[in-house]
Parts: structure tokens; sequence; C-alpha cells
């Protein structure tokens, strides 16, 4: 049998999500090489980080980080397009899980109670087939040990893409788009909201808003990486 299973990694080798490369026996989505060198941010050690500096007078966070940083051309972009392209759950499932166990030792996110991934409107999850948030939350909310759901906020309305608009675009795009679909599973909680790449955080805010409308309810913000 180990000799079919290693026949079967020389002729279709199981790939790196990140850098391409083949994975040895043992080595699972990203390679021990990437695992180790990704740029992190270690942003959720410290409340006053470049994340959480982007909702400073937007909305009341009670922290803000991301996982990694995001530069173009550059591993941490394969996982984004591994993951937001190709539907690569394992990818979420893998960096979630990876963030959660970190996430669980920090003062500021540790305490919290309920993972919600940004949502896409019904049109554009059909179209798509999947939302590449779901699967980073899920991983989150696996290593945390606290619920996930994909369905406790909606998206109402269908907006453009933001990839192309500049700050105050994105901003005025996605104003008052989104609603608490089950706020009895919001209500009094500390929320983790959760996506997969920041950049202005105008969609965050959004989401964040929506939820803070509940009454009790806290909201911090974790993505996969920070643009």
């Amino acid at each position: 049998m180990n000799l079919f299973s290693d026949l079967l990694w020389i002729l279709f080798p199981e790939l790196c999500a990140s850098c391409g490369k083949a994975l040895y026996s043992g080595e699972d989505v990203v390679c021990s090489y990437c695992r180790l060198h990704l740029p992190k941010t270690n942003f959720h050690l410290e409340k006053e980080n470049p994340v959480a500096k982007q909702f400073w007078g937007k909305v009341n966070v009670h922290a803000a980080a991301a996982y990694y940083y995001f530069s173009k051309g550059e591993k941490v972009q394969h996982l984004v397009h591994q993951l937001k392209y190709k539907g690569n759950r394992e990818v979420g499932n893998f960096v979630g899980e990876l963030y959660g166990t970190e996430l669980k030792q920090s003062e500021l996110f540790a305490h919290a109670e309920i993972v919600i991934p940004v949502p896409l409107h019904a049109s554009k999850l059909r179209k798509r087939g999947f939302n590449q948030s779901d699967f980073f939350a899920e991983g989150l909310a696996k290593a945390m040990e606290i619920p996930f759901s994909a369905d406790a906020l909606k998206k109402n309305l269908a907006t453009e893409t933001q990839t192309r608009k500049h700050r105050y675009e994105r901003f005025e795009n996605v104003d008052r788009v989104f609603e608490v679909n089950k706020p009895e599973l919001v209500s009094g909680k500390h929320v983790l909201l959760a996506d997969d790449v920041v950049t202005t955080g105008s969609t965050l805010t959004s989401c964040a808003e929506a939820l803070l409308e509940i009454p009790g309810t806290t909201v911090s913000i974790v993505t996969m990486a920070y643009a």
C-alpha cells in the first residue's frame, strides 16, 4: 500500500498552495518552509496596529488584525488566489486553523464567541458557487472552538466589484447593504467577523455597522491578509 501511495505521489504530487512545489510526506496544503517563512503581521498581539487603525473614526470595533502581509506576485497572493478564485476550501480551512490557534492566545481575540464571514450576495454566490470567506471562517471557528455561522449576516444588494474602485468609491459602493439575518445568534455576543483580504476596510466597516445595531454586540475583525 505504501508503494502504491509513493507511486501516486511521484506521478501526481500534491503541491504547496503557496510556492507550488511538491509537498513531502506529512505536509499538508502548505509546505513546511512556507509555513515558517510566510510574512506574518503579528497584529493580533498589538491593539493599535495598521489594520485596526483603518477602522478608527469609522466603526467601533473591539480589535482588528490580519494574519499575513499581502504583496502582489508573492506567495501570500498565491494562497489568496487559490482560495478566492479556485475555491480551494483546504487553503481557507488550513490558514484559518493556523490563525485561530494563535488568536486563542491573544488577549484581544481569545474571548470571541462566534465567527461570521463577510457574505456574498445570493446572485454572486450562485454564480461563483462558494464564498471563500466561509472556508477561512470555518478554520478559525474550529481552532478557537466556537460556533460558525455562514448565514447570520446577509448582503441585500448586489454591488459592483471593489477591485478597481478608489477608497471613497469603495465605501459608497457598500454603504448600508448588509443586514443581520439571525440577530439571536449575535445579540450580546463578541463576534469575530472574518474575510480573506482587507484593503480599505470598506466592506468590513459596513458589515460591522450592521452587526453593532444588535444590542450588546461586540465586533472584532480578522482577515487572512492585509494589502
